[in-house]
């Protein structure tokens, strides 16, 4: 294995720092927005990501978060009525979450309250997809570039 250049670590560390930076912001701001509306973070969270109906399972895997935790999260936005449970089509076993007309409206609110003072909003829609491919990349999950 080869070492690095002492220029390339110096700008890893600062590549991460920003990331760390960054991602501080982000969960700060979705912090803010979900207390706006009256929401805890984790109950943000999953209003954002249940786009579509999602079993517990795929929500905790979205949320990267255990199942149990999710069950917690769930039963506080079944008590505000953003959410129901309901039968799988297809799996005896399990239950799909489902977004109430309340919860629809909520996730509208969320979505339109996160872009407003976004730590991403300075970017231009161009920079934006820049960076998803770049962070693709980064967690390996992007084409690999020609160099």
């Amino acid at each position: 294995m080869g070492t690095r250049e002492p220029n390339a670590e110096l700008s890893a560390r600062e590549l991460c720092g920003l990331v760390n930076e960054l991602s501080r912001r982000i969960q700060d701001h979705v912090h803010d927005c979900a207390a706006s509306l009256g929401l805890t973070a984790p109950q943000a969270m999953a209003l954002h990501e249940l786009r579509a109906p999602l079993t517990m399972r795929q929500l905790a895997e979205r949320m990267s978060c255990e199942p149990s935790n999710i069950t917690f999260v769930i039963d506080k936005m079944e008590k505000l009525d953003l959410v129901r449970r309901l039968p799988h089509p297809h799996d005896r076993r399990a239950k799909q979450l489902v977004l109430t007309d309340h919860g629809q409206a909520q996730r509208a609110r969320l979505q339109e309250e996160m872009s407003l003072e976004s730590p991403l909003g300075e970017l231009t829609a161009a920079d934006q997809e820049h960076l998803r491919e770049l962070l693709l990349r980064a967690v390996g999950r992007g084409a690999p570039q020609p160099v």
